[in-house]
């Protein structure tokens, strides 16, 4: 009979020998999935799900997956855990971390995933992915995932004035076309919801045939005008802890910065604001990760002889580059003899005219790097002028 050569033990596809218990949790409305891989348990994966919100069934399973570990291999272990950044936001990772437990929320489309043209996809399969992410980070591969650091609550909380302003100025759009579409489909044009005298002339106006409003349409638009003098009372109050926050003297809170952004021309508070409770309150280490958090940051596409740019990566924070792209706008209005628009008056003559709008993003992703280095350290943007005291 054919005999079976002595082969070495081949090395295992996930490290058996462990200094930790690691745990990827997989969060949902409904059911929090546990994946777990422990010292002494081989390769094996285990999972178990507890109900969403119940912190004491996790941290009760966390005790458990610890005991567990420490009957098989008589040691203590510490436990590390993974996250996405999603919905629950960072009230889960910040209790993890009052626990003792090393906690870390991953940027989910930094993870490598399976280019198939129909991947499967479950909570399972995600579960299991997250694992292996935070197992090639602990062993320190580069790049192999990207963390989220998480803001402070203080730091949290200061960004909702901006945000809710932004859904309050939605909310006033949707009010004021429905008004003008009402009196529209009655032969009624250049009314302005957001005038003063809005009540007044409501009651001046006739249809296109020459009738009165009907009652019930006239009805109807006055409670749309109530709505609608609710959220101008609720934008203006916004807009007012808006500016008393900018003006804060304290160390603590974001004034000098914002004072600083304030004080250039063509920046008003909404954009200084925006500017700095979206990313100037980060640290960065370097322009590159600036860019990459604005989502400015160049993607590439380099295979052979090809080699083009597919334009920015729009990775990053929506908000904070809508306002950098408008910013850019302002900028060369406000700004004109300034270096960043002097070069891109330069750059655009250059290619006769054409490319504006992709001139425009990267003119906006130089002028964020110029603003933090003019917040952080004090360099002042070549050419620019200050407003008038």
């Amino acid at each position: 009979m054919p005999s079976v050569a002595d082969r070495p033990e081949a090395p295992t596809a996930i490290q058996t020998h462990l200094a930790a218990i690691f745990i990827s949790l997989e969060l949902s409305r409904s059911i929090w999935l546990i994946t777990s891989l422990s010292p002494g348990s081989g390769e094996k994966m285990s999972k178990h799900s507890v109900r969403a919100g119940d912190v004491a069934a996790l941290l009760a399973r966390f005790s458990e997956l610890k005991q567990k570990a420490l009957e098989r291999t008589g040691k203590s272990f510490p436990i590390v855990v993974i996250q996405e950044a999603g919905l629950d936001g960072f009230w889960l990772h910040r209790v993890l971390q009052s626990e003792g437990v090393e906690s870390h929320v991953v940027d989910p489309a930094s993870i490598a995933t399976s280019r198939r043209r129909r991947r499967a996809k479950t909570d399972k399969i995600d579960g299991e992915a997250l694992l292996r992410a935070l197992l090639a980070y602990k062993r320190g591969e580069p790049r192999v995932c990207a963390m989220v650091k998480a803001p402070t609550p203080e730091e949290e909380d200061r960004r909702r004035l901006c945000r809710e302003r932004k859904v309050l100025i939605a909310e006033r759009v949707k009010h004021v076309n429905r008004v003008k579409g009402l009196l529209f489909s009655q032969g009624v044009s250049g009314y302005e919801p957001l005038r003063r005298d809005r009540r007044q002339r409501l009651d001046e106006l006739t249809t296109g045939d020459g009738r009165p409003l009907p009652m019930h349409l006239k009805t109807q638009i006055s409670r749309e005008l109530d709505r609608l003098e609710l959220l101008l009372d609720q934008i203006k109050r916004a807009e007012a802890e808006r500016d008393a926050l900018l003006a804060t003297p304290q160390a603590a809170a974001p004034a000098p910065a914002g004072k600083m952004l304030v004080d250039l021309k063509g920046i008003g508070p909404e954009f200084a604001a925006n500017l700095w409770l979206e990313a100037l309150f980060r640290h960065f280490d370097n322009r590159r990760q600036l860019a990459s958090y604005a989502g400015l940051a160049p993607t590439p596409w380099q295979s052979g002889s090809v080699d083009r740019e597919q334009g920015v990566s729009k990775a990053g924070n929506p908000r904070l580059r809508t306002t950098l792209i408008q910013l850019a706008w302002l900028w060369l209005r406000h700004q004109p003899q300034s270096a960043l628009a002097l070069w891109f008056k330069e750059r655009l003559s250059g290619n006769g005219g054409r490319f504006k709008k992709s001139t425009i993003v990267a003119l906006a992703r130089k002028l964020l790097v110029a603003l933090w280095k003019y917040v952080t350290a004090g360099v002042v943007i070549e050419g620019a002028v200050m407003k008038v005291a």
